[in-house]
């Protein structure tokens, strides 16, 4: 293959973050890397995600050894041999025999376990309750954003319009695979960014793509990728970033969780500011063939198991040795367990409460939570009970680990919960609320809207230069009606959008540190 432009084509490959209306990007700036690289200094602290899809049987993750006459009881086709456990010292816990490398995570002090983790009345459906957690919505109300989505907002307000920019030249939100997921989903827009896989990804930095046939439609095809490459700013900033670390550590071979953590170590080892980051790995759904009936330490939980620990032992180790170990705290999370019953297929079918992990230099080791109580004899609709409401994690990552004040992180996950002990050395001491000081306020509102000619707009005069510009949706600046100092209190201004063409517009309003956007509809 040949050098070649930027994308495979233009449907896959790097992919923008999806944008409500098709809004643009504006033409980041930059003189070199080194100006992007001193914004992300020792400091900043980033949280990648795992998703283990399908529902992980954490009864056979982890397994309560006290409970080990009422599990034969209940799921004798899938039982594990207690003299193949992992045995956690200290506790009536033990791994899968499967997870070898979390086993020397924990013995490390690197890997906080947390029992029982769910959320009250809990839906059976995979859709629905990966929305819930990607949500954190209670299991009776659908929220359209994601808890990561609503942070992302409440931390870059007026996102996308003029983003990336000087200061935030980074995406700020990078997830692998083939979809952009509601957990990064603002109020507006998708804050995340997609990289589809990692063959796109290593395409990418080498600029190595097959070749465009030899005919008039692969001219064409051609002149496509340019144009798109020279769109995708974002794009460019992370092939700089991963070609600042050539070299990593060992990852193993055929494992495709390992494969998307390296890449993820190597875009935060080399200087990328992104905060968030999510992979994800498929086929805990096991409902048959869960283990082999002649070996129950075999079979597919086994094979899922043993790639996922091999890939985070992996993942944290790199990022041990390329620097950034102390920066990053990872975490898993699945849709729900399962059933306590095994079923007559050799697996299991879906439940409520499983074990969640956190993983990095950064965390308390150990067990937060008791094993549960199981009794003797249940039926098939017996359930796990839940110990913690995972929404007491989120709270825990937002206030110890991002240092979000505490009132904000009630607003972000809708209500308040009790935070859970397994952040250490946490960074943020006393959090500076300047940046957030106008988070709950309108700072501007636009009426009559929809509108025809006339428009007017209320805002916030906050005793400082007072900046307000109109976009159409492709970013592009129409009209700047306000520029002028207003004293502190409530102020209207009228300005004409005639001439203007039909269709959706954004006013945004900039005041010192403080940014919101408004959404205007221009009828004929």
């Amino acid at each position: 293959m040949r050098r070649r432009s930027f994308l495979k084509n233009t449907a896959s490959g790097l992919v923008l973050p999806s944008i409500a209306g098709g809004i643009g990007f504006k033409s980041l700036e930059m003189t070199n890397l080194a100006h992007a690289l001193s914004l992300a200094n020792e400091t900043d602290k980033t949280v990648v995600m795992v998703y283990l899809a399908g529902g992980n049987d954490g009864l056979n993750t982890l397994v309560p050894l006290d409970q080990m006459s009422s599990l034969a009881n209940a799921r004798s086709s899938v039982l594990l041999p207690e003299d193949q456990l992992l045995h956690l010292e200290g506790t009536e816990s033990a791994f899968h025999p499967a997870f070898v490398e979390m086993k020397q995570l924990y013995d490390e002090g690197r890997l906080s376990v947390i029992q029982n983790v769910g959320y009250p009345e809990p839906d059976y459906s995979h859709f629905r309750s990966a929305d819930i957690w990607m949500s954190a919505s209670d299991s009776n109300v659908v929220e359209s954003t994601g808890w990561t989505g609503r942070y992302l907002d409440y931390q870059y307000p007026g996102y996308p319009v003029d983003f990336p920019n000087a200061e935030h030249p980074h995406p700020l939100a990078i997830e692998i695979g083939w979809n952009s997921s509601m957990l990064f989903q603002g109020a507006a827009n998708n804050m995340g960014m997609v990289i589809n896989d990692p063959t796109y990804f290593y395409e990418l930095i080498d600029e190595e793509f097959p070749d465009a046939p030899d005919t008039r439609a692969g001219e064409r095809l051609e002149y496509v990728r340019l144009v798109a490459r020279q769109s995708q700013t974002y794009g460019q900033v992370v092939k700089e970033a991963a070609d600042n670390v050539p070299n990593q550590g060992s990852y193993p071979d055929d494992n495709w969780l390992a494969e998307q953590l390296k890449i993820v170590a190597r875009l935060i080892a080399g200087g990328l500011k992104t905060k968030l980051y999510l992979v994800e790995y498929g086929g805990f759904d096991t409902h048959d063939n869960q283990v082999i009936a002649s070996d129950h330490t075999q079979g597919a939980h086994n094979y899922l198991l043993g790639q996922v620990s091999q890939a985070i032992k992996a993942f944290v180790d790199d990022c041990d040795g390329l620097g950034v170990g102390d920066r990053v705290l990872g975490m898993t999370f699945s849709e729900f367990g399962r059933r306590v019953l095994s079923n007559a297929s050799g697996g299991t079918d879906h439940g409520t409460a499983a074990p969640m992990f956190l993983f990095g230099n950064n965390v308390n080791g150990g067990v937060i939570g008791t094993n549960p109580l199981i009794p003797s004899n249940i039926d098939y609709w017996y359930n796990m009970d839940m110990q913690y409401d995972f929404r007491q994690v989120y709270s825990t990552i937002f206030e110890q680990w991002l240092c979000v004040p505490g009132e904000d992180v009630q607003n972000l996950l809708f209500k308040d919960f009790e935070q859970l002990p397994f952040v250490k050395n946490s960074p943020c001491g006393v959090v500076n609320n300047k940046e957030h000081v106008y988070h709950d306020s309108n700072l501007i509102r636009v009426f009559p809207n929809p509108v025809m000619d006339f428009a007017q707009i209320e805002f916030e005069g906050t005793g400082a230069m007072v900046s307000i510009d109109l976009y159409d949706m492709s970013g592009k600046k129409v009209a700047s009606p306000i520029r002028a100092n207003f004293s502190t209190g409530r102020h209207i201004q009228g300005f004409s959008v005639e001439g203007l063409p039909a269709g959706s517009y954004y006013v945004k309003y900039s005041s010192g540190s403080a940014t919101q956007s408004a959404k205007l509809i221009k009828m004929q």
